[in-house]
C-alpha cells in the first residue's frame, strides 16, 4: 500500500487537522505491513500558485517551453505522480472561514490537469484518478457539520469525484475553538471516528 498524506493547514505545528492525518496514517499503517508513506506539508513546503506564468507554461506544447516554464510544469508533474503512485491519500483539512485553505486550493490547481487527470467527454468530464481511497481530516473551530456553513465537504466530495475518486470518507473534529473541553471531546470523538472508518 502506498500513502499519500497532505498536510494543508497553515500551521507545521500544533495542527489538528494534521493530528488527525497522523492518526489515519498511523492506523492504515499499522494494519498493512510494508505500507510506505509519502507526506507533503504544504506550509513547510509551500506550492506555487497557479498564475499567469503557470498557465502560460501548461499550455505551452512541451516542445517548445522555456527552460522556465519547464521547470514550473514539473513542479505540478511532481504532485500529480505522487497522486497517481498513491494507494490512499490522506489530507488533513482545516476550515479556514468556511472553505479550504489557499494552501489546499493551491494542491488542488497543481493536480487537476486536462488529460492526464480528468478528461472532456461529449457527455461531460471523466476522472482519471479511479480505485483509490481518500480520508480527509477535517478541523473546524465551530459547529458546522450537515449544516448551511458547511461549504468545505460539498467543495471536496466535487472535487474528487471530477478526478474520479469516488470512495472519500470525512473525520471531524470540530468546536476546537469553543473552549478546553470542547477540544477534548472533538478530539476523542474524532478518534472514533477513525476506528470506525479503517477497520
Amino acid at each position: 500500500m502506498n500513502i499519500l498524506q497532505i498536510n494543508s493547514s497553515a500551521r507545521s505545528n500544533g495542527s489538528e487537522s494534521t493530528r488527525i492525518a497522523d492518526a489515519i496514517v498511523a492506523k492504515l499503517t499499522a494494519a498493512h505491513a510494508g505500507a510506505t508513506v509519502t507526506r507533503r506539508d504544504l506550509a513547510a513546503n509551500p506550492h506555487p500558485v497557479l498564475d499567469e506564468a503557470a498557465l502560460q507554461a501548461l499550455f505551452t506544447p512541451a516542445d517548445q517551453r522555456t527552460a522556465e516554464q519547464a521547470a514550473r510544469v514539473a513542479l505540478d508533474d511532481a504532485l500529480i505522480a505522487q497522486v497517481q503512485a498513491a494507494d490512499v491519500i490522506v489530507i488533513g483539512a482545516p476550515m479556514y472561514n468556511f472553505g479550504i485553505t489557499a494552501q489546499l486550493k493551491t494542491w488542488f490547481d497543481a493536480i487537476a490537469r486536462a488529460g492526464v487527470t480528468f478528461k472532456y467527454t461529449a457527455t461531460g468530464p471523466v476522472g482519471l484518478l479511479g480505485n483509490k481511497k481518500v480520508v480527509f481530516a477535517l478541523s473546524r473551530g465551530g459547529m458546522h457539520r450537515n449544516g448551511p456553513t458547511d461549504l468545505q465537504e460539498p467543495h471536496l466530495k466535487l472535487f474528487m469525484k471530477f478526478l474520479g475518486l469516488e470512495d472519500v470518507q470525512f473525520v471531524y473534529a470540530e468546536g476546537m475553538g469553543m473552549g478546553p473541553e470542547a477540544v477534548a471531546k472533538a478530539q476523542a470523538e474524532a478518534d472514533e471516528q477513525i476506528n470506525a472508518i479503517l477497520v
